[in-house]
């Protein structure tokens, strides 16, 4: 069928719809994939309503053959990726692909070669893959854990794809973990005694977020980040436009008592943002809000009763990390959540992450209080000179 293959760039808000709508088919039969709400998905790839493309730009490619779309990914660039340490994962020259979906491997080549290309005009020298499409909305190809959904703000994908992109002459650079728990159940006793003793010094205070001061605890929120991030494999750093659109995406589902903030002698030095997995609300909906389902989603969000409460992100100051008080902040910090999660909000189970592989003090904390790696991630990448892989 090669000679009735076209690949064309995503041109107009039609072609855009396209792209959205290639895996409501092509997941139609797997029961662990969540529609994504389609107005949120055509949102990401249009400019004028995601602030991530005030610093990137993308050429999103379809895969047509007999006129009916068989494919998709995207090519782009984060010129403040361009700018961070080689490193780091990022650096000069590097240049990403993502929202790849393909119903052949021959589709999914012609895709790549088009984004390949794509970057390679652009003047960009390696490709890094999969990164949907900034790093802070879903990195990485999902390669163990088909066997559940996944929470808000995490990736799925067919199983097959992992052989294509590897066929493809990539190769691990980095892998992504979420690790899962059951938060009915009460900590370790040494977990325990590290949080009782915490209670008793007076120069810490765990507080919650308070949601009626949204803007100012949001800026306390990222300035800890930036600063105990700031290291990490592929961090890049949020953008006032990208604050906005977090700020607004998220909002309905941020809760004062599944936020803390750990201060220390008054000042703030580690937070933990937890999110009700809002993919159990939209999942039923097929990726639409009509005609009912904004009702619903309205009533779900007033008063959320989950299974699942996913921790997306954490952060200790750079200062305190590898210290004791960092691993005790941040004990105190999921145990005043658990309680919460599962009193108030009838969660049963926990997600943490993502956690990169080499993060030894996130998987420790995690391993500590008893949960496992559920759900593995792979982060790809090829040089686009020579074609050989890069190395981690």
């Amino acid at each position: 069928m090669a000679d009735t293959l076209t690949i064309r760039p995503v041109l107009t808000q039609r072609d855009r719809k396209a792209f959205v709508d290639l895996p409501f088919r092509l997941y139609a039969g797997d029961p662990n994939w969540v529609p994504p709400l389609k107005g949120e998905a055509l949102g990401l790839i249009t400019p004028e309503k995601n602030g991530w493309y005030s610093h990137a730009k993308a050429q999103l490619f379809l895969a047509e053959e007999r006129g009916r779309v068989v494919g998709r990914i995207s090519a782009h660039i984060d010129t403040l990726a361009l700018t961070m340490p080689a490193e780091q994962g990022f650096g000069p020259g590097i240049g990403q692909w993502g929202l790849m979906d393909a119903e052949r491997q021959d589709v999914f080549q012609a895709l790549l070669a088009a984004a390949e290309g794509w970057l390679r005009e652009q003047g960009m020298t390696r490709a890094m893959g999969p990164v949907s499409q900034s790093i802070w909305e879903e990195p990485g190809l999902l390669v163990d854990g088909y066997d559940h959904a996944p929470t808000i703000m995490m990736g799925h994908a067919k199983p097959e794809y992992r052989g294509w992109i590897e066929g493809a002459g990539y190769t691990t650079i980095k892998q992504l973990f979420t690790y899962e728990l059951d938060i009915t159940q009460e900590f370790p006793p040494i977990v325990k005694r590290i949080i009782q003793s915490g209670e008793k010094n007076p120069r810490i205070r765990v507080r919650e977020v308070n949601k009626a001061r949204f803007e100012e605890e949001a800026a306390i929120i990222l300035d800890i980040l930036n600063d105990a991030w700031a290291d990490n494999w592929g961090f890049v750093p949020l953008t006032p436009p990208e604050i906005k659109d977090v700020g607004v995406k998220l909002k309905p589902i941020v809760f004062n008592d599944l936020i803390r903030i750990a201060e220390l002698d008054g000042k703030p030095v580690a937070f933990m943002i937890t999110l009700p997995d809002l993919n159990e609300a939209i999942k039923p909906l097929n990726g639409s809000l009509l005609p009912f389902g904004w009702a619903k989603l309205l009533l779900w969000l007033r008063k959320p009763q989950v299974r699942t409460m996913r921790v997306p992100l954490m952060g200790v100051r750079k200062d305190l990390q590898s210290s004791r008080m960092a691993s005790q902040l941040a004990f105190m910090m999921i145990e005043y959540i658990r309680r919460a999660s599962v009193t108030k909000y009838g969660a049963s189970r926990g997600e943490i992450g993502w956690i990169l592989d080499d993060n030894q003090g996130m998987r420790s904390i995690a391993e500590t209080i008893q949960s496992r790696v559920n759900k593995t991630y792979n982060v790809y990448a090829r040089d686009l000179k020579t074609g050989v892989p890069v190395s981690a």
